[in-house]
């Protein structure tokens, strides 16, 4: 995927600022970056949710399309209290994948949890159901907006693990956007870096799965003095 010269005005603040890079197709790469970087505008504009300024992959984002080849990952679970696991995820799906779906629980740890209202999963089986979902949906690109970020470290570190291990199992590519250093260099590929809409990092993560969360590989160090340089984070 190609970004040429992507520009996001709100109002007074300029939340992304003539953002030019390319993303890795089969790759899985982070976008770092504090509190109103631009994080989650970047992942609106490549979704088509909202107008924008310059071209993704030769489209002009003045009339933006919402891409049918995309899947998103929320920070919350976001299911219907109504609905079952298993209807949740059947909801968005094309019919007739019902044992697709079944497989993909069980794939997730949530075999015999197909007939549970989200009031009966705990938070992690929540997005264990999200992160289901968001592979089941036919994609080529997987975008995930700090899907981990509320949750503990254990919690946290087998969900990512999950969401590594089926990439490899199913393919596409993985955009995923994180305040957090660690999540990055535990999980991602590559390391892209943003201040105040521009882009001002852009990094290799070489290290070989799996990762340990706790002792990040050596580029988080470089992740983390090119954050610490903005000022923004202390």
């Amino acid at each position: 995927m190609i970004l040429s010269h992507v520009t996001k005005q709100y109002r007074t603040v300029r939340a992304l600022d003539d953002l030019s890079l390319t993303i890795e197709e089969g790759k899985i790469t982070a976008v770092l970056g504090e509190s109103g970087a631009g994080k989650t505008t970047l992942l609106s504009c490549i979704m088509g949710l909202i107008p924008f300024e310059g071209e993704i992959d030769g489209e002009g984002g003045k009339r933006p399309k919402r891409r049918e080849d995309c899947s998103y990952l929320f920070q919350d679970a976001l299911l219907l209290p109504n609905l079952t696991a298993e209807e949740n995820i059947d909801l968005v799906l094309p019919k007739g994948m019902g044992e697709k779906t079944r497989e993909m629980l069980a794939r997730v740890g949530l075999k015999g949890k197909e007939k549970a209202y989200p009031h009966e999963l705990s938070g992690g089986e929540k997005q264990r159901v999200s992160i289901a979902r968001a592979f089941l949906y036919p994609h080529k690109l997987l975008l995930m907006d700090e899907p981990f970020s509320s949750l503990d470290l254990a919690l946290k570190r087998a969900l990512m693990e999950l969401v590594r291990s089926l990439r490899e199992e199913e393919g596409g590519t993985v955009l995923f956007v994180t305040h957090d250093v660690q999540e990055a260099a535990f999980l991602a590929e590559r390391a892209l870096v943003l201040h105040r809409g521009k882009l001002i990092g852009d990094l290799p993560i070489d290290a070989p799965y799996p990762r340990d969360l706790l002792s990040p590989p050596p580029e988080a160090r470089e992740l983390a003095r090119i954050l610490l340089e903005t000022g923004e984070i202390k």
